[in-house]
């Protein structure tokens, strides 16, 4: 009893930080909304921009202004609220699933898995079209179900390859992902090399990863994937508590692991698939949100995945900020920016646990 005591009073400035965490996570959602609106080659002061949102195209004074904000920004920004919130999540599912702070959706090559399945249905798509005497290009509808059939099997392979007798390894689950990505990048390569100059375009774009190409289009079809995900992935939290324990601790814990971990692979693979058929490859976000929550938070998963959502989306539509504003009027692919910040945060990370491991 008096161990369990300073225990108790050691957690108390966590949970404090739990509580305040979700309000100061949703004023950093919108403060992230609101500049993404107003910010750009463009400039539009906050105050017009609300102006905007509250009356609309309407007023023939704000037509310009309310063209930007309604038809490019608006569309963009929530694009990004919704990819960021999905990578984030898929991140925080991936290392509670293989039980690895290191799993990412880019890192281990789910994200390339996705884009190579895109990249598919682009080159290939178009192709089939021209046989069947159809007009082209593919659909987009088209890109959100080939980068998740794409994402979902990477994401089993991957678990499959990196998991035996119930335990999962590190060195696999990395040098597998490794191998997979390397893989994924040589097919697409292959595609990019038998692509017209408009597929080789579209190709460079998810390469990279961008916001650029948002429109209202892709939200409504990114939002049917991303949406359920986001509403769903709270619900596992309990069951990935346990799993931190073991497959065998949490099964006696009355989780259904099986259930657990195939929900875990489709619902990372719908959301990857859609935010790389929506964006591209975009890298680290997954990685970089998980761990600062997990500082501030814990590793209680029905506190992380949300958080984790809110914090993603805030950090990619900042990250695309930083994108427009950096080499304006141009700018540059948002997976240059979040490599930038999250390149180095892993290095970081690696050489912390070296430090570990050594001592």
């Amino acid at each position: 009893m008096a161990e369990a005591a300073p225990l108790a009073q050691a957690a108390l400035p966590r949970r404090r930080t739990g509580l305040l965490l979700f309000p100061a996570l949703v004023l950093l959602v919108a403060a992230a909304a609101l500049v993404s609106l107003a910010a750009g080659a463009i400039a539009i002061p906050p105050a017009r921009v609300a102006e905007v949102l509250w009356r609309g195209a309407a007023d023939p004074a704000l037509a310009r202004d309310a063209f930007v904000v309604l038809n490019i920004r608006l569309p963009r920004t929530l694009l990004g609220l919704l990819v960021g919130a999905a990578l984030a999540v898929s991140g925080a599912l991936m290392q509670g699933l293989f039980r690895n702070p290191l799993a990412d959706p880019g890192l281990v090559g789910v994200s390339a898995g996705a884009g190579l399945a895109a990249a598919c249905v682009v080159v290939a798509g178009d192709r089939l079209l021209a046989i069947l005497g159809l007009p082209g290009p593919v659909p987009f509808l088209a890109l959100p179900v080939g980068a998740f059939l794409g994402g979902l099997a990477t994401t089993a392979l991957l678990y499959a390859l990196a998991t035996s007798g119930g335990r999962t390894s590190v060195a696999t689950l990395l040098l597998a992902g490794l191998a997979l990505g390397a893989l994924a990048g040589a097919l697409t390569g292959i595609l990019i090399y038998l692509s017209d100059d408009r597929q080789l375009r579209d190709l460079t774009f998810w390469s990279l990863g961008s916001l650029a190409g948002a429109t209202w289009a892709k939200v409504w079809a990114s939002a049917p994937a991303i949406l359920p995900v986001l509403i769903g992935v709270p619900f596992l939290g309990r069951g990935l508590n346990a799993l931190v324990l073991g497959e065998a601790e949490a099964f006696h814990l009355g989780v259904p692991v099986q259930v657990l971990k195939r929900a875990a692979i489709v619902l990372v693979a719908a959301a990857v698939g859609a935010s790389v058929a929506a964006a591209g490859v975009i890298g680290f976000v997954g990685l970089v949100v998980p761990h600062g929550l997990r500082l501030l938070v814990g590793p209680e998963h029905r506190r992380l995945l949300p958080a984790s959502a809110l914090l993603g989306a805030a950090l990619l539509v900042l990250a695309d900020v930083a994108a427009r504003l950096v080499a304006s009027p141009a700018e540059l692919p948002i997976g240059i920016v979040t490599a930038l910040i999250g390149a180095p945060f892993f290095l970081w990370l690696l050489m912390g646990r070296a430090r570990v491991l050594d001592a």
